[in-house]
């Protein structure tokens, strides 16, 4: 409308520009299409970007249009009033059919990882539930709610529990022997809901790309 937009992004596409300045980002996209949106934000190199999704991760997010939206999605991602669902692949049985993982989140040593720290070693709070959609042999699916939005939330959560994401290069431990081919992590945005500025109750869904469908049917 002419507040939001909800897009379904693709795996391999970066959001916004980093300090290397990447000319092909879901931003540049953006401005092409919609240039008032240079000005919408908290951060010239991120215009109207609100959350994002890592750059191999795909599915549901949201851009805003106006600095209205803007300040009001801001505050609804920080009031925790945004419903977003995922669904991931992960290694291993697991233990329970669904739990909550409670662990801070803080920048680690290794360049661009984030690591789960014990509450009393600081980090900032991090909260992800989840539940068993299908188990596998060697390998389960989730469907996953995060209620706080860390960088790498999802992946580095589930690594601590002993089941890292499939695909996930960067936090997959070495007792993980791969049988999956798979060039990215196998996890999506499914789900946004969220109300808009009129009070109205918007909800979005985004199916599996094809490629995670196929490593479902070679699991089946």
């Amino acid at each position: 409308d002419e507040n939001v937009l909800v897009i379904d992004k693709p795996a391999g596409l970066l959001v916004h520009p980093t300090e290397k300045m990447e000319p092909k980002t879901l931003v540049a996209s953006l401005l092409a299409r919609y240039p008032t949106i240079k000005n919408v934000g908290d951060n010239s190199l991120r215009p109207g970007i609100v959350h994002r999704l890592d750059k191999n991760i795909s599915g549901l997010m949201l851009a805003c249009k106006t600095q209205k939206s803007f300040n009001y999605f801001k505050k609804q991602f920080q009031d925790r009033k945004i419903k977003k669902l995922y669904i991931a692949l992960v290694h291993g049985v697991m233990e329970k059919p669904e739990g909550e993982i409670n662990l801070p989140i803080a920048r680690a040593k290794t360049q661009g990882k984030m690591a789960v720290k014990p509450r009393n070693q600081g980090g900032r709070e991090a909260i992800t539930k989840y539940w068993l959609t299908k188990q596998y042999r060697n390998f389960a699916l989730l469907e996953i709610k995060i209620l706080t939005g860390r960088t790498h939330q999802i992946r580095a959560h589930l690594n601590a529990l002993q089941h890292p994401v499939v695909g996930d290069k960067l936090y997959t431990q070495k007792w993980v022997k791969e049988k999956l081919e798979l060039d990215r992590p196998f996890l999506h945005s499914s789900y946004l809901g969220f109300k808009n500025l009129n009070g109205q109750t918007l909800e979005f869904k985004s199916k599996l790309p094809s490629k995670l469908q196929k490593i479902l049917k070679k699991l089946s």
